[in-house]
């Protein structure tokens, strides 16, 4: 049934490293308050590192 399935362990490997980064940032804003460097700042680049990087890279990268 998969014999040809293109995902590799490195796949899976980005793909739950941008679920973390994504996990992380929400919490990482959540315990920020409002105003601060954290929740202005660390929260949407690590966000921003999951949702736009590493989850497409997962998608993207094929063994060459």
């Amino acid at each position: 049934l998969f014999n040809n399935w293109s995902f590799s362990k490195i796949n899976y490997l980005l793909f739950f490293a941008g679920l973390l980064f994504i996990t992380l940032g929400y919490i990482i804003m959540s315990s920020g308050e409002t105003y601060s460097f954290q929740s202005l700042s660390i929260a949407p680049i690590m966000l921003f590192i999951g949702y736009i990087i590493l989850i497409p890279a997962s998608l993207i990268y094929r063994r060459g």
